[in-house]
């Protein structure tokens, strides 16, 4: 497979694998904002409650005589339900957190494979392949290509320019640093 279509079929590969971790943290993130429904049910219950106890507390305290200590039991329910309204406040702030935290966790690892991992190697692809595109436009460079050619590629490669690739090179044989520069400019992907 050809230098060019490989490095374009690896940088769809990594934006879809990307989006897919992307879009599975936001599915992750729906679903545990679902868990917040219960605590939502739960403090408009509580608030309910204490809301209606302490009406009915106030009422009850009018009462002549008897009010006061008819009260005390209202008033006390007003505050255990006002608890209950909390703790269904509490629950959907932990949930809230959690919606947010596990997603971005969720995504932080293969975004880091990424950041840490793929894009380093693809920069110095591009410095790489930007250099080697600079130098073939003059013959000093042409001759750099080659001798990188020499060097780096491999000997089977080199072999099938011809049986004195090397001695060729050394005489500065104009078809051989030719050919092996095209080598190099290939194997970056460039023509």
């Amino acid at each position: 497979m050809p230098v060019f279509v490989r490095q374009v079929v690896t940088d769809l590969l990594v934006v879809v694998w990307i989006y897919a971790w992307v879009r599975l943290a936001l599915w992750l993130r729906d679903l545990i904002e679902k868990l917040a429904v219960p605590g939502r049910e739960l403090e408009g219950a509580g608030q309910g409650i204490a809301d209606n106890l302490t009406d009915v507390g106030t009422k009850v305290g009018r009462v002549p005589i008897a009010g006061d200590e008819l009260t005390a039991p209202f008033t006390r329910a007003a505050e255990a339900a006002q608890g209950l309204a909390n703790a269904g406040r509490d629950q959907q702030e932990l949930v809230a957190d959690l919606a947010w935290a596990l997603p971005l966790a969720l995504v932080a690892v293969p975004l880091g494979l990424v950041l840490l991992a793929w894009l380093p190697l693809r920069v110095r692809w591009m410095r790489r392949a930007g250099s080697a595109a600079a130098a073939r436009g003059s013959v000093a460079g042409r001759d750099l290509l080659a001798l990188r050619a020499l060097t780096g590629q491999p000997v089977r490669r080199l072999a099938k320019l011809g049986p004195d690739v090397a001695g060729a090179w050394r005489r500065g044989d104009e078809s051989t640093m030719d050919a092996l520069a095209r080598l190099e400019l290939r194997s970056l992907g460039l023509k």
